[in-house]
């Protein structure tokens, strides 16, 4: 794989998709920093492991589901070696069975093709839609990495979970809407552990409940 170097709040040369383009002016609005490495299309997570390594970060898993009704929507960000069994998902989240949702219903809610969902893809389902599941080994984690919509480049944030806020101005998994965390979009949990109530909505101020 074709790797470049590391760089700062830089964004690629040359045009690029206008969903590209649109996630990297989200991150310069809102003053978010990030490094960031281009490289060829890493559309599974193998490829993903050897980008990850270039930025010392693991790239999680992206998945874009839907409950079989396809009237409820679910971005879930998970680790990149941590199954997915959807059984257990469903009833932590207390949906009907989750399954892959299709992929124009990707491009349709947030600008993504197969092998680039993102979180940043959020800021473009203006309807609130989807709801963002995270992990919480991915959410403890000292750094989230992501694509920009597509998957030729890849970026790392060190996450500060002090610095989230109502306004989503500084709400690392805020990129979407203002005051979307009011909206209860926002779920950590940790996988398979739903008995010990483990499920828990971010709020305002960023605190988790019991906190």
């Amino acid at each position: 794989m074709n790797l470049s170097p590391v760089y700062h709040n830089s964004r690629p040369d040359g045009e690029l998709l206008p969903q590209e383009a649109a996630a990297f002016d989200l991150l310069d609005r809102l003053g978010i920093e990030y490094d960031r490495v281009s490289h060829d299309a890493a559309f599974n997570m193998e490829l993903c492991a050897e980008v990850g390594r270039a930025l010392g970060v693991s790239v999680c898993k992206n998945l874009f589901l839907c409950n079989r009704q396809k009237t409820q929507f679910y971005l879930l960000c998970m680790m990149p070696d941590k199954p997915f069994h959807t059984k257990d998902l469903s009833a932590q989240i207390h949906s009907a069975r989750l399954s892959f949702a299709p992929e124009e219903l990707l491009w349709e809610l947030l600008h993504c093709t197969p092998g680039s969902a993102t979180v940043l893809g959020l800021a473009n389902d203006t309807e609130r839609r989807v709801q963002l599941l995270i992990d919480r080994e991915v959410y403890n984690a000292p750094y989230f990495s992501c694509h920009p919509c597509i998957c030729t480049s890849t970026l790392r944030r060190k996450y500060v979970p002090d610095t989230v806020s109502a306004n989503g101005r500084h709400c690392f998994f805020a990129f979407c809407t203002k005051n979307s965390c009011n909206r209860k979009r926002y779920r950590v949990y940790s996988p398979y552990s739903y008995r010990h109530g483990a499920l828990h909505f971010l709020r305002r101020g960023g605190k988790r409940k019991g906190e």
